[in-house]
């Protein structure tokens, strides 16, 4: 008997997906057509760029459920994807840097690329496929199953190896928020491998007493000293915002104090949508990582709510596929996308409301830039595939056990 592959869609992940998509769009558009007008440009020239970048996640969204998942497994094609993303960042360094970051490569008519966005994913997939391969050894073995007995690596295809040579890609752009979520990415991916419970405690502790220990260094050092360091000048601008904004308002911390603004003005209901005062030229870039600074303003506590909490739900939703897959690379595939989704979520609120430093991460969805958006929906399109993998296997096993 041969299943339908559309009769084993996940509604409860594609019709959230699809809302939250919509409504980045408005808000894209709510963001950037006030700028655009007073420029003298479309005010539609944004979102349509944004549009283009959804159609084509559509497109890919459809392809990859289509697709088998021995082949999205093959170690050439994953090979294959990876060599591409280290050609396309080696090819970003040759364009001007923004912001004080290279990692753009302009697209014409059609807005830029973000090569560092698709590592996100691309980590995860990865990671997956290789830690999928050592189950019985990491059953066994634990921890010492992913360093093969040697905190050395030994050979030029060793996880650790290529995972770190794309990390240094990124952080040598310089850009440190998508170089911080590919590390939290790495920590979920080797916490889910397997391995011990106890030692996704030790990572988490370690980040943060590191962490820690390097906001404390550049406080006492000074962000001045810091910014003479090669390379950390951009850097330094964003911890000389995150430890006295205000003092920095007119420089460092001018987004930051205009993103307090922006969340005091909307208060419980907001100003209502399109009725900014902040992104009329207060907030810079309020359309990318700050983005969720003038959805506060616009919608209020009460509709920024909402918006987490459908976002949040697609996020459990996704943990739930992770949970059930008995497919090892299934289940950590998925989690890696929830986990990434979920860390990005937060890594952008806790830079908007100045809990750690601003990063440039965008919010998921919302924030104008079609790399991010193109990625998540590759994302959800591997997390479609697997659910209906898995209840495909699930059904062909019940049919054998009702006939025999």
């Amino acid at each position: 008997m041969k299943i339908d592959k559309r009769q084993l869609l996940n509604y409860s992940i594609l019709i959230p997906y699809l809302i939250l998509s919509v409504i980045g769009l408005i808000i894209v558009y709510s963001t950037t057509s006030a700028t655009q007008i007073i420029n003298g440009g479309n005010p539609f020239r944004t979102v349509i760029n944004q549009s283009l970048f959804w159609g084509v996640s559509l497109f890919a969204i459809y392809t990859i459920y289509r697709m088998k998942l021995s082949f999205l497994r093959r170690k050439a094609v994953i090979y294959s994807v990876i060599l591409f993303e280290v050609f396309l960042l080696a090819i970003s360094r040759l364009f001007p840097p923004i912001n004080g970051a290279h990692g753009w490569i302009p697209l014409p008519g059609a807005g830029n690329l973000q090569p560092a966005e698709y590592l996100k994913l691309i980590i995860i997939w990865y990671l997956a496929h290789e830690f999928a391969k050592q189950q019985a050894d990491i059953r066994t073995y634990d921890y010492q199953a992913l360093i093969q007995g040697s905190w050395i690596p030994r050979e030029f295809t060793d996880w650790r190896v290529v995972s770190l040579l794309l990390l240094a890609m990124v952080a040598t752009l310089p850009d440190l928020g998508n170089a911080t979520i590919v590390v939290l990415i790495m920590v979920i991916m080797i916490s889910v491998s397997g391995i011990a419970y106890r030692w996704f405690l030790t990572a988490v502790l370690s980040i943060v007493a590191v962490s820690g220990f390097v906001l404390g260094t550049i406080f006492i050092l000074g962000v001045e000293t810091v910014e003479k360091i090669p390379l950390f000048g951009y850097i330094a601008r964003r911890f000389a915002a995150f430890f006295d904004p205000f003092g920095n308002a007119t420089g460092a911390g001018l987004q930051l104090t205009h993103s307090f603004y922006a969340m005091s003005n909307g208060g419980w209901l907001g100003r209502g949508l399109g009725n900014s005062i902040e992104k009329k030229g207060y907030l810079p870039e309020a359309q990318t990582d700050f983005v969720f600074s003038i959805v506060i303003e616009e919608l209020g506590f009460v509709g920024a709510s909402l918006i987490l909490a459908l976002l949040f739900f697609l996020i459990i939703r996704i943990i739930i596929v992770g949970v059930r897959a008995r497919s090892p690379f299934n289940s950590m595939m998925a989690l890696g996308v929830a986990g990434m989704l979920l860390i990005q979520t937060f890594v952008n609120i806790g830079g908007i409301a100045g809990i750690i430093p601003a990063t440039g991460v965008t919010f998921p969805f919302l924030s104008q830039g079609g790399s991010s958006l193109l990625i998540i929906s590759i994302g959800i399109a591997f997390v479609l595939n697997i659910d209906a993998n898995e209840k495909r296997k699930l059904i062909e096993e019940e049919i054998e056990r009702t006939i025999g």
